[in-house]
């Protein structure tokens, strides 16, 4: 049987959604799954991601981490995404991402993949569950099937309780944390594997 394909795709600012999209892409990996991880390209200007230093240096750091393209959505079964929340909904380089899909998502060539998310805010409340569901909601226009994690294993009443994806204060991603991330990796990648069977 051929491994599950499943794209991690993430975008970060200071690094917390890249620590959280590794843990899922390692996850995935032990899980059986032929994993790409990938980057959103940055879309703010230059002139203010090098008017700060940790702006900068997280994306120099990535580097090495290819962009995901349209092709990398073709390619997979199933996607993993995460990115933090603006204002209550995704960060905007994610959301420029979803806006160049339209041609694939008009032949049909999203449909029928699973898709699960995680996001981070600088508070509790910040807006995590709606940046999950604006995502969600453009999976589903997709096509795509949801595989939120639920609270289908115990750690789900440790990491803070949200069915809908980890979810978690940036910069504080722990060992519970990524606990609750490899479950959602596993879930998506397990429920990915009987799909594509």
């Amino acid at each position: 049987m051929a491994a599950p394909k499943i794209a991690v795709i993430f975008y970060t600012t200071y690094g917390s959604n890249h620590d959280a999209a590794v843990v899922a892409a390692d996850a995935a990996r032990e899980a059986g799954a032929e994993v790409r991880l990938l980057r959103v390209k940055e879309t703010a200007p230059a002139e203010v991601v090098n008017g700060q230093d940790a702006w900068k240096a997280q994306l120099d750091k990535m580097q090495d981490i290819p962009e995901v393209t349209p092709e990398d959505m073709v390619w997979a079964d199933g996607y993993f995404f995460s990115a933090p929340t603006r204002y209550g909904v995704v960060a905007s380089q994610m959301r420029a991402f979803i806006d160049t899909l339209g041609p694939l998502w008009q032949e049909g060539k999203l449909a029928n993949k699973t898709f699960t998310a995680m996001t981070s805010a600088q508070t509790l409340h910040g807006g995590q569950e709606t940046t999950l569901f604006s995502l969600y909601t453009s999976a589903m226009h997709w096509g795509c099937y949801l595989v939120a994690p639920g609270y289908c294993d115990p750690v789900k009443f440790e990491d803070g309780g949200n069915p809908y994806g980890y979810s978690f204060m940036a910069g504080q991603l722990d060992d519970t944390g990524r606990k609750s991330i490899s479950f959602q990796a596993r879930r998506l990648t397990e429920t990915t594997a009987k799909l594509v069977a």
